[in-house]
C-alpha cells in the first residue's frame, strides 16, 4: 500500500526548513507522495496568520519550483483547509484524504512541538486510529521523534520580522512583489 503524507503548517511564509523537511520524507521514501496543506483558521495558534489564505497557499506552490525536480514531481499544494468555512480540524482533512486516495495509507507529519499537543486536537482519539504519525524534532522543542530528521532552525516569524532571509528564491520574489510583511 502506497503512503500519502500530509505535511499541515500555517506557512506564513513556507521557508527552508519545511523545504528541507519535505525534500527529507520523499528522498528518504517516509512517503511515496506528499500533500502540503496550509491551515486555514488554526486553532491552537495564539495569533492568526498575517499573510492571506491565498498567499500562504501561493507562496507554497513558488517554494515547490525550487525544490529538485524528482522531489516536486510528488508534492502538491492542497488547498482544503483554506477553503473550508470556518475552523479547520486535522481530522476533516485527513477524512477527505481518505475519500480522495482510498489506497493510501495516510501519514500525518508534524514537528514535535505539534505532537506534544495532539491530545488536545479535535477528535484525537479518532485522528490516532486514521494515521501514522511521523514526527520530527524541531530545534528548541525536543520530543519524541519517529525519524532521525534534524530539522533547521528556521523560523516563520524570524522571516516575518526580516532577522531571517531563510526562504527560497521564488518564495522570496513573491513576498517582495506582493509585499507581505513589510511592515515588519
Amino acid at each position: 500500500m502506497q503512503r500519502l503524507g500530509i505535511y499541515g503548517g500555517t506557512f506564513d511564509p513556507i521557508h527552508e526548513g519545511h523545504l528541507y523537511l519535505i525534500e527529507q520524507v520523499i528522498s528518504r521514501n517516509i512517503v511515496d507522495r506528499l500533500l502540503v496543506v496550509p491551515a486555514g483558521e488554526p486553532q491552537l495558534r495564539e495569533h492568526a496568520p498575517l499573510a492571506s489564505g491565498a498567499d500562504r497557499k501561493a507562496m507554497c506552490i513558488e517554494a515547490l519550483k525550487d525544490l529538485p525536480a524528482e522531489v516536486a514531481s510528488k508534492v502538491e499544494v492542497n488547498s482544503i483547509e483554506i477553503l473550508r468555512i470556518g475552523p479547520s480540524y486535522t481530522i476533516d482533512t485527513v477524512e477527505a484524504a481518505i475519500q480522495s486516495f482510498p489506497n493510501y495509507r495516510i501519514i500525518l507529519i508534524m514537528g514535535s512541538d505539534a505532537y506534544k499537543k495532539v491530545n488536545e486536537w479535535h477528535r484525537a482519539d479518532d485522528l490516532k486510529k486514521l494515521v501514522e504519525f511521523v514526527v520530527i524534532d524541531r530545534p528548541h522543542h525536543p520530543g519524541d521523534t519517529t525519524h532521525e530528521i534534524d530539522a533547521l532552525d528556521v523560523s516563520s516569524t524570524e522571516v516575518r520580522s526580516g532577522q531571517s532571509q531563510a526562504v527560497s528564491p521564488s518564495v522570496a520574489a513573491y513576498i517582495k512583489e506582493h509585499n507581505l510583511y513589510a511592515s515588519k
